[in-house]
C-alpha cells in the first residue's frame, strides 16, 4: 500500500490517488460506500494508519485501506442531516468526536461502536438552523486536556476535559461564522480561529481572540494548517465567498504574524479551500479550491504544480503514508 490522496467531495464520493495526484480514481459503490454520496469529513486513526473515517449525508464509514472496503457505523448520527466533523483524540484513538448539521456533538469512547451526544446547545441563529454545523473538532497534541470546536453561523467551542464538556469562547471575534481552527505549540501555543471576515489568533487558548487583517480584496477565509514539522510555517486559504470565483493561498514563517501569498500556477477558480499535511513528509503538502482545482508542493509549500484532474466541488483533501 503506497501513500494515498483521499478526495472528499460534495455528491461525487471519495476518490484516491496512488501517485500523488497525477492520477485520480473514483471509489465505486461497490467498495461498501455510495459513489454520490456528499463526504464532509475524514479523520485518520492517529493509532492505526489502516483506518479512516468519513462523515457523510449517509451516516459515518470506516475505511479498511489495506482491503479499500468502507464499512457502515450504524449510530445516533444516522438521523442526522450530515456528519460534517470528525476528530481522534489524539492520546487515546477510542476517543472519538463528531459533529453535525444541524449543530450537534456526539462522543464515543469505544472507537465508534456506541456514541452519545453532548450538551452542546446551538442556539437558532438564524432563520433555517439547518445551515449550523461543526465545521472542524480540533484537539491539542501536546494537552489532552484541550480541543476547540467551531460552529458555521455560531462560534468557538472549547473543551479542557478532553471533550466531555464543551463551553463558548467568543470574546474579540469579528465574526462567528467558524470556518477553520488550527493550533501551534512551538515553544507557545497559538490558536487560529478561519472566519467569514477573517482570521483570527489566540495566545490564551482560545479565552480571547484578536482579528489578524489579510493583505486581500477579501477576508474571506477556510482552512488554517500549520506544516506539520514544528517549523512555525502555516497556511490559510482565502477566497470571495462560498464557492467564490477566486482564490488565493497565503503563508506565514512566524506563526501567523505575517502572511505572504504562495505562487499558485495560472487562474484560481474560486476559493481556497482545504490543506493536506502529514508528518510522515513535512514537504508533501496538498491544497485544493472549492470547485475541484488541486494542487501540490514537494517543498513544504514553497513552489507548487497544478493537478490536472478537476473534481466538482471538494469539501476536504487528506494524504496518508503507507
Amino acid at each position: 500500500m503506497r501513500s494515498q490522496l483521499y478526495i472528499a467531495t460534495n455528491g461525487l464520493g471519495m476518490w484516491t490517488s496512488d501517485d500523488l495526484g497525477e492520477t485520480v480514481v473514483r471509489m465505486g459503490s461497490r467498495a461498501g460506500m455510495y459513489s454520490g454520496y456528499q463526504i464532509w469529513a475524514l479523520a485518520n486513526d492517529p493509532s492505526n494508519s489502516n483506518i479512516l473515517l468519513a462523515g457523510t449525508n449517509g451516516g459515518l464509514f470506516r475505511l479498511d485501506r489495506q482491503q479499500m472496503q468502507w464499512t457502515h457505523m450504524p449510530s445516533p448520527m444516522d438521523e442526522r442531516f450530515k456528519i460534517t466533523s470528525l476528530a481522534f483524540r489524539p492520546q487515546n484513538p477510542n476517543v472519538i468526536t463528531a459533529g453535525t448539521q444541524f449543530a450537534a456533538l456526539f462522543r464515543s469512547e469505544d472507537h465508534g461502536l456506541t456514541w452519545r451526544q453532548l450538551d452542546v446547545m446551538v442556539p437558532e441563529i438564524c432563520s433555517n438552523q439547518a445551515q449550523s454545523r461543526f465545521t472542524q473538532i480540533l484537539f491539542d497534541g501536546a494537552d489532552e486536556r484541550l480541543g476547540w470546536a467551531g460552529v458555521e453561523l455560531d462560534t468557538v467551542w472549547r473543551t479542557i476535559d478532553g471533550g466531555v464538556t464543551w463551553h463558548k469562547v467568543s470574546k474579540g471575534l469579528a465574526s462567528k461564522d467558524i470556518h477553520g481552527l488550527g493550533v501551534t505549540n512551538n515553544g507557545s501555543r497559538r490558536v487560529f480561529a478561519s472566519t467569514d471576515r477573517g482570521l483570527h489568533i489566540s495566545d490564551n487558548d482560545g479565552e480571547s481572540w484578536e482579528l489578524q487583517p489579510l493583505d486581500s480584496p477579501s477576508q474571506y477565509t477556510r482552512a488554517v494548517v500549520p506544516r506539520s514539522d514544528n517549523s512555525n510555517v502555516v497556511f490559510l486559504t482565502n477566497g470571495d465567498g462560498p464557492p467564490g470565483s477566486w482564490g488565493r493561498l497565503y503563508r506565514s514563517r512566524d506563526r501567523g504574524t505575517h502572511w505572504d501569498r504562495a505562487v499558485l500556477p495560472g487562474e484560481v477558480e474560486s476559493s481556497m479551500w482545504s490543506i493536506a499535511v502529514h508528518p510522515a513528509n513535512p514537504k508533501l503538502i496538498f491544497a485544493s479550491a472549492s470547485l475541484g482545482q488541486i494542487y501540490r508542493s514537494t517543498d513544504g509549500g514553497e513552489t507548487w504544480t497544478g493537478l490536472k484532474r478537476r473534481l466538482g466541488e471538494i469539501r476536504h483533501v487528506m494524504w496518508l503514508p503507507s
